[in-house]
């Protein structure tokens, strides 16, 4: 058969992004920036002619092309690799799936796999970011990295990091607020599905929390972005976000913090653990100590 030239690397983008469901995390998954998934994305909506996604205020959606595109590429890239797994006899390699809260890998996994990877190059990390709501057995996972207090019926979860939560801001509304809490009010606080931070924060600094109104993210990240931009004011776990914060994209409003919580690794307590997830569980756990 005669074949046209095939943009693997932007299908192979454009199948994360759909899956993902967003360009922020095809981009963590991928392991490229932002703005090369914008690229790969518009190169392949040239060559073939039709838009693949309709953006909107509620993320993105497939157009219809793209959801006849989807399922043929999905198909094509597991049947490609598995047959790259089994062909791969000169030497042993062992791939965990992982599911992680995106904060957790744009905040700190991503920039130390390369570490993990030089040290154990027999061992292959897939990533599958999330919004913390996850199901190891489901979605087909070696293990999970979450949010919380560490109790999940069925599973089996180890400490990683404990990450308070503080205000961060624009310089612009750092300026504005001049140091007075009770012009917090005043600002659009941005929210998290989690709708007790913020009025544990307020108790905290010893002020009766306000009536917050707005719209409520799935995503530290999208709340970052915005904070950054002027639109707001975040509670975010600033380890997460130490990056931005050196870059002056945002800065601490106040000193005070809350602790909600923790991020965990976790899998199934029914299933035996494979000596790959062994190394990565402890690798991971004293990666997260020091």
């Amino acid at each position: 058969m005669d074949r046209p030239d095939i943009p693997l690397n932007a299908l192979r983008t454009f199948e994360a992004v759909a899956r993902q469901g967003s360009f922020t995390n095809a981009a963590i998954e991928l392991r490229v920036t932002q703005a090369a998934v914008s690229h790969q994305i518009a190169r392949l909506e040239e060559l073939l002619g039709f838009q693949l996604f309709h953006r909107t205020r509620g993320g993105l959606s497939l157009t219809s092309e793209a959801n006849l595109l989807l399922p043929v590429l999905t198909s094509s890239l597991d049947r490609i690799g598995g047959m790259l797994d089994r062909v791969q006899g000169h030497r042993f390699e062992e791939t965990l799936n992982v599911g992680v809260v995106t904060t957790f890998a744009a905040g700190w996994l991503l920039e130390r796999l390369e570490e993990f990877e030089s040290l154990y190059p027999e061992i292959r990390i897939r990533l599958f970011t999330n919004n913390n709501r996850v199901n190891i057995a489901q979605e087909g996972l070696d293990a999970a990295i979450r949010f919380g207090d560490g109790r999940w019926s069925g599973l089996e979860a180890k400490p990683l990091m404990t990450t308070p939560l503080t205000p961060l801001c624009a310089p612009s509304v750092a300026a504005r607020l001049e140091g007075d809490k009770t012009r917090l009010p005043d600002h659009v606080l941005l929210r998290s599905y989690r709708a007790d931070e913020w009025p544990l924060w307020f108790i905290k600094t010893g002020m009766v929390p306000p009536l917050l109104e707005g719209p409520v993210f799935d995503s530290s990240v999208a709340m970052a972005d915005l904070a950054a931009g002027g639109y707001g004011i975040a509670l975010l776990p600033v380890k997460m976000f130490q990056s931005r914060v050196a870059m002056g994209n945002l800065v601490r409003c106040f000193e005070e913090e809350i602790v909600t919580g923790s991020y965990w690794i976790t899998r199934l307590s029914t299933k035996e653990p494979n000596p790959a997830y062994a190394v990565f569980e402890s690798w991971l756990i004293q990666a997260t100590s020091s």
